[in-house]
């Protein structure tokens, strides 16, 4: 079965029986007809369910679509979902509809995909940078007026306005949380590649409590993966240990997924948990999840703010949005370290 087509400007022109230059300067109020005219044509439109395609129309006239285009790094994430719904739910009240595309934290597809939505002529483009990219080919259009903000993460040859979280301070935080519950030995379990600003800033997080509390940084306590499967195998190899950790911090939320399913395999010795980044159901674990929980929906209505600030004209210099993580406290971060004597570190280095 062949689907019916979707009316045309030409349709309504043809059922009217006028050109259709007389229908597009009804439906856009830009020139002279007859209310007679007016009329019949208004009506047809509604008989025949034709909707206007502000995209093309405003291509055509050689000015910005009125779409937002958001490149993300993974569609499925929870946590990028609820940022798209915190700028959808700011820009939606005027008259911009949100697109999104994911670069799969790839830097190439990133560009192809900025490159697609200049090409449509987005009213405001919004990037979570991969890393790797070179944002240095967007100047041009920022220079021109396209608000350009980055997201989660800074860009890199691009001077732009950037909104994030609080992940040193979330970090360290967690870490000194644990502290205070008696732990000494805290491992800590980063997402892949080390260079990912988020990764950094959380890392340089966790080492600035230690170094508050006087604990020394043990390299030999952090694990790394970029998967559940990774961060399990990664806390597997920190238990076996000669002296394993008592608490973990989680660097987020998929890492979180793995370090859970491993403790809960049978057999395993309860460890504190302080997870960076909320995630689904958490306080139903048992104990239920202790978590530095990031704001994703305010990071994307700020972002938001500032898109539509700069489009009403703002051309001052670009700033830094930082919103604050919150601890929350479930449990699993407010398991006490109760051995009688502390075991000593090892494999203690500074670097």
């Amino acid at each position: 079965m062949v689907s019916p087509r979707r009316p045309t400007l030409a349709d309504v022109a043809q059922e009217v029986g006028v050109s259709a230059k007389t229908v597009s300067r009804v439906l856009n109020e830009n020139g002279p007809t007859s209310e007679s005219t007016r009329a019949r044509v208004l009506e047809a439109v509604s008989r025949l369910g034709f909707q206007l395609n502000p995209m093309a129309q405003s291509i055509r006239s050689g000015g910005p679509d009125t779409t937002v285009g958001l490149v993300i790094p993974d569609l499925a994430n929870p946590f990028f979902g609820s940022v798209a719904a915190g700028i959808e739910a700011t820009v939606r009240d005027h008259g911009l509809t949100l697109v999104m595309g994911s670069s799969g934290d790839d830097p190439e597809r990133e560009t192809d995909l900025t490159r697609s939505f200049l090409a449509r002529r987005v009213s405001a483009l919004m990037v979570v940078p991969s890393v790797g990219a070179d944002h240095g080919h967007l100047k041009r259009h920022r220079a021109q007026g396209l608000p350009v903000v980055f997201i989660d993460r800074p860009g890199h040859g691009l001077p732009t306005d950037t909104v994030v979280s609080s992940n040193r301070r979330g970090a360290r935080e967690g870490t000194a949380h644990l502290i205070a519950h008696g732990h000494r030995r805290i491992g800590f379990i980063g997402d892949l590649p080390r260079s990912l600003y988020t990764r950094r800033e959380r890392q340089a997080g966790y080492r600035a409590a230690l170094a508050e509390a006087g604990i020394p940084y043990d390299r030999a306590l952090v694990g790394e993966a970029h998967d559940e499967h990774g961060a399990a195998e990664a806390l597997s190899r920190l238990l076996a240990l000669q002296s394993p950790p008592t608490a973990v911090v989680s660097g987020n939320n998929f890492m979180t997924l793995g370090i859970m399913a491993e403790l809960g395999r049978p057999g395993r010795s309860p460890v504190a948990v302080v997870a960076i980044d909320d995630v689904p159901m958490a306080e139903l674990l048992t104990p239920a999840l202790t978590v530095v929980a990031q704001d994703p929906v305010t990071i994307g209505r700020k972002a938001g703010a500032i898109a539509l600030r700069r489009l009403a004209g703002d051309r001052s210099r670009p700033r830094t949005v930082v919103v604050q993580n919150r601890l929350i406290q479930r449990g699993s971060g407010e398991r006490r370290h109760t051995a009688a004597q502390e075991l000593p570190a090892q494999g203690v280095s500074n670097q």
